[in-house]
């Protein structure tokens, strides 16, 4: 059963977000309401903020005391592929990065839709390939993200597997956002149960990512159809209660017919990126937990045991 905090946050937020109308909210907008929260929000302890640019792309380094050596857990941002950037996501992936004991990199990557696919795929693939130049083995490198970041990352394994470069270490999925067709059961099976969002809003993200006319079941833009053969250990973590849940279910029976490993999660009562809201409550402690536990057993070389 849900936590009263998560209750108590669930019906705030989702008076906040169903407020906003998809099809008629200007993107700045969205953007400057989200940015102001995210002044609100605090890095976690022991994790210093590095700012540094690569790639041509503004990005941050967040590094928690102790932290592995040589290793870096790649972050690609949510926010619908429009929305998103270092502020609003910092507080998050520092305490993944604490848990796990590894530095974090969050790029800035380009959004729509003034930059509509593939310029994140892009920007992402130029990014993974500069730590790859800077001495970092593929084997030190974890990529995560959380939805459409969580899309991104799955889109970015699938460019680096084309292109033959080497698979990171393993995925880390929050959410992930892998179907722009919404053609998943959830979207209908989830509607009156997902506090943030609706199938319908769907539509609206794919013309802002995509050009008109667009193939939206390209596997670059929604993932889910893709041939995962190849790709890495990938963790995911979703609630029971967001439209998006099949996104993360048919990905992850992809991944098992295709004998890739795979660990699924998925979190009864809670909605999309809950992890979010660590500190404010336990569900996003214990998720967080897992994915640092998850990533700490990727680079732990065999025979040693995890700090």
């Amino acid at each position: 059963m849900a936590s009263l905090r998560a209750k108590a946050i669930r019906w705030i937020t989702s008076r906040f977000v169903k407020g906003m109308d998809a099809e008629t909210i200007e993107v700045q907008e969205l953007r400057e309401k989200l940015n102001r929260i995210a002044r609100l929000l605090r890095t976690a302890r022991r994790v210093s903020v590095e700012t540094t640019e690569i790639s041509g792309l503004y990005a941050e380094w967040l590094r928690p005391k102790d932290a592995a050596a040589g290793k870096v857990l790649l972050y690609l941002h949510g926010g619908a592929y429009v929305v998103g950037n270092c502020g609003t996501h910092r507080q998050m992936v520092s305490h993944i990065a604490r848990a796990a004991g590894i530095n974090a990199l969050l790029p800035e990557y380009r959004l729509a839709p003034e930059h509509k696919f593939p310029a994140a795929i892009d920007d992402a693939v130029n990014v993974y390939r500069a730590l790859l130049a800077d001495g970092y083995g593929a084997g030190d490198i974890l990529i995560a993200g959380d939805s459409a970041g969580g899309g991104l990352t799955v889109a970015t394994l699938l460019a680096l597997r084309h292109a033959g470069d080497p698979m990171p270490a393993a995925a880390v999925l929050l959410s992930p956002f892998l179907d722009v067709t919404a053609s998943g059961e959830s979207a209908r099976t989830r509607a009156d149960q997902d506090p943030w969002f609706d199938a319908k809003d769907i539509p609206v993200v794919a013309r802002n990512y995509c050009e008109e006319g667009a193939d939206l079941r390209n596997p670059l833009v929604s993932p889910v159809f893709a041939n995962v053969a190849g790709l890495p250990p990938t963790c995911i973590q979703v609630g029971d209660d967001e439209i998006l849940l099949s996104d993360s279910t048919r990905f992850a029976e992809k991944m098992k017919e295709a004998g890739n490993e795979i660990e699924i999660e998925v979190w009864p009562e809670m909605w999309h990126v809950f992890q979010i809201f660590i500190g404010k409550m336990p569900e996003a402690r214990r998720g967080i937990r897992k994915i640092g536990a998850y990533i700490q057993k990727q680079i732990t070389p065999p025979g040693q045991s995890e700090p």
